[in-house]
């Protein structure tokens, strides 16, 4: 599928996703420890940018063919954490590093559609990370109005509905 609009993804600078989040935390430096040591990615060093009293206005790590961007949320800035997915090899292995460094499971390792294992969790910057992993063979669950769980939906619901809304 072509757009008029976007870029192709063979043209983006530095084979970089057409889309890329960024996001707006306070102790961005945390968040970059955090995601380099649960995804094992490194920072790109050299698109880190401090200001003169240390925060960040702008660092990156990449993801694949994508860049989570971030900085340090500033005073009167409110912060801007992000809904993020992310594929992996191994849902339960992400959960347990991310744990291991403060983040909260929101939803257990599932089954979800397309032949695919679906978690989720929270770090301590308000992000939500949605983690896929490939399940080839694995049945569609059934949906929760034919007699399955809804537990997928329904850890998304309370988690949404308990957070607050970001200073």
């Amino acid at each position: 599928m072509t757009s008029e609009i976007l870029l192709p993804p063979h043209s983006v600078p530095g084979a970089g996703a057409v889309l890329n989040p960024f996001v707006i935390v306070d102790d961005a430096a945390g968040l970059i420890t955090f995601v380099s040591e649960v995804f094992d990615v490194p920072e790109t060093a050299e698109a880190r940018t401090p200001m003169p009293d240390g925060k960040l206005i702008h660092a990156e790590l990449r993801l694949g063919n994508a860049d989570l961007m971030l900085g340090d949320r500033l005073d009167g800035w409110p912060a801007r954490p992000g809904l993020l997915q992310v594929w992996v090899r191994d849902v339960a292995t992400v959960l347990e590093r991310a744990n291991a460094r403060g983040a909260t499971t929101i939803t257990e390792p599932a089954p979800f559609y397309g032949g695919t294992t679906i978690a989720r969790m929270l770090d301590r910057w308000q992000n939500l990370w949605w983690l896929y992993a490939p399940a080839p063979g694995q049945p569609d669950p059934a949906p929760d109005w034919d007699g399955g769980s809804d537990a997928v939906f329904r850890t998304l619901d309370d988690a949404l509905r308990s957070s607050s809304s970001p200073a």
